[in-house]
């Protein structure tokens, strides 16, 4: 078992410690891009919650204290808040490749690529804390994302729609926002940063729609209808607008999704 890497993944999955979980990432990732590792297809009894830090606090996103910038902290509560997504989405990757056996290969590299990239982004944002006094865990966060994961563990069609194409989505819908607010306060790092991974997520939420329409073809449904479906089941049919029209269609969304989504 020990060169299986969808068992390595839920080990990965299981640590606490964020660094620790960086570094087995980038080792995986390394491992796997180089042969070393097999892929089985056993069903592995993946937790619903995956190995966290005792610090953030983690609470309920309406108990989160409102991120305004201070004198003292300045952009630290933001970049912390986005440090958080990405340590979550490394988890999100992990528990993909862990939970869902009999996929094409082509699944379990796109989220081992996908994990290193999180990874990437979870690195560059933590040094970007540290270098303005914080660290990953010095402010509450908000568990949504997980929320969302343990909604759709029983089904990867589920979680493709959800987690990728509608949370993850909604990173390209903010980002642009969020930078020219680091740019105006004169945090450039941060905007390069975004930068980067605003580049990257639209790659993973290509990913997340490709495995959306594959496995809806699988099923003989109809994608658009399936989609429209699981937002009404799970969202009450509400996403919140303005949508970064221009992105979600470098990221495989259909015209005919963007007017599901902006009616």
């Amino acid at each position: 078992m020990a060169n299986n890497l969808r068992q390595q993944a839920l080990e990965c999955l299981l640590i606490t410690d964020p660094l620790i979980k960086v570094e087995q990432t980038f080792q995986l990732y390394k491992q796997w891009q180089e042969g070393e590792l097999e892929l089985s297809h056993e069903e592995l009894n993946v937790p619903d919650m995956p190995g966290h830090p005792d610090k953030p606090e983690l609470v309920a996103a309406k108990d989160l204290p409102r991120r305004r910038n201070s004198a003292k902290t300045g952009n630290a509560t933001l970049i912390h808040a986005i440090t958080h997504i990405e340590f979550n989405a490394i988890n999100l990757a992990w528990d993909a490749v862990a939970r869902f056996p009999n996929l094409p290969r082509q699944f379990y590299d796109d989220w081992v690529r996908v994990a290193f990239e999180e990874a990437e982004h979870f690195t560059l944002l933590r040094n970007h804390l540290l270098s303005l006094g914080y660290d990953y865990g010095d402010f509450p966060a908000h568990t949504g994302m997980w929320e969302m994961a343990q909604k759709t563990h029983h089904d990867p069609l589920i979680r493709m729609a959800l987690v990728p194409r509608v949370l993850e989505a909604r990173g390209l819908d903010v980002t642009p926002k969020m930078m020219n607010k680091l740019r105006g306060s004169g945090d450039h790092r941060a905007v390069e940063i975004l930068e980067i991974i605003l580049k990257e997520e639209i790659g993973h939420v290509k990913i997340g729609t490709h495995w959306f329409n594959y496995l809806c073809d699988k099923r003989n449904l109809d994608s658009l209808s399936t989609f429209k479906d699981l937002l009404d089941n799970y969202f009450d049919g509400k996403l919140r607008g303005p949508f970064n029209i221009e992105a979600r269609l470098q990221a495989g969304f259909t015209d005919a999704e963007m007017a599901l989504l902006e009616s």
